[in-house]
């Protein structure tokens, strides 16, 4: 068996938990010893024990859901890197001139389908914003975007007047999991007038929530204007 000297490291910990199980000590789809229990093993930190497991969690070896525990999953998860794209990083890639523009950023108690999105407390506060991004003061894309306060309490001191919530949230907050979706919906009469479209034409939408250890951070919809193009490599 290994003993953790008071010099245990992070890596340290991240191999020694790795030969558990390997070894099958710690067998696929059982609870592993909670962060205090194993700093007090490891005479270390807690911060130590948590980027130990957060990084495992990360590759794909473990499962961390707040207040439920670390469980070993029962064969590593093959994770796709995914990096939040930025909207004027889009812009400027085809030489065009990017433009911000803030429609409106204001606290609410998170409407009924956000919370059973998200998993959210009745009323739970959310702060929602909306904004538009152009291309040569063409419109690119419509934001229409909710972050949770909980999760992000830095939010209630952001200016969305000089910086998107999207290009705000990269800057501030990290994520571990992302959840992705495409759809055509039809512009509405508030939408078309933003994205400069026929009232009811099919407009390319994104759907992205993200979490950071388990705790929900935001849902954004995001609604881009005609003649867009999305291309991905693996």
């Amino acid at each position: 068996m290994t003993h953790p000297s008071d010099t245990t490291s992070y890596r340290d910990i991240k191999r020694i938990v790795m030969e558990r199980i390997r070894s099958g000590i710690w067998q696929p789809d059982t609870l592993v010893p909670s962060e205090q229990d194993l700093a007090e093993e490891f005479s270390c930190t807690r911060t130590t024990v948590n980027r130990a497991m957060r990084e495992l969690a990360d590759e794909g070896y473990l499962e961390r859901r707040r207040k439920a525990g670390t469980r070993v999953l029962s064969a590593p998860l093959r994770q796709a890197r995914f990096t939040i794209p930025l909207v004027r990083d889009e812009v400027e890639a085809t030489g065009a001139e990017y433009r911000y523009a803030l429609i409106s950023a204001e606290n609410l108690p998170a409407p009924e389908w956000l919370s059973a999105r998200l998993t959210l407390q009745p009323a739970q506060e959310a702060m929602y914003v909306r904004c538009m991004h152009y291309s040569n003061n063409t419109p690119f894309q419509y934001e229409d975007r909710w972050i949770v306060i909980d999760s992000v309490p830095e939010v209630a001191s952001a200016d969305f007047t000089v910086i998107g919530p999207n290009d705000w949230l990269v800057q501030t907050v990290p994520f571990t999991n992302v959840e992705l979706t495409f759809l055509a919906s039809r512009a509405d009469t508030q939408l078309a007038g933003f994205l400069d479209v026929p009232e009811g034409e099919p407009v390319f939408t994104a759907e992205r929530i993200t979490w950071l250890q388990g705790r929900p951070v935001t849902f954004a919809k995001l609604f881009f204007g005609a003649g867009y193009r999305m291309t991905t490599q693996i």
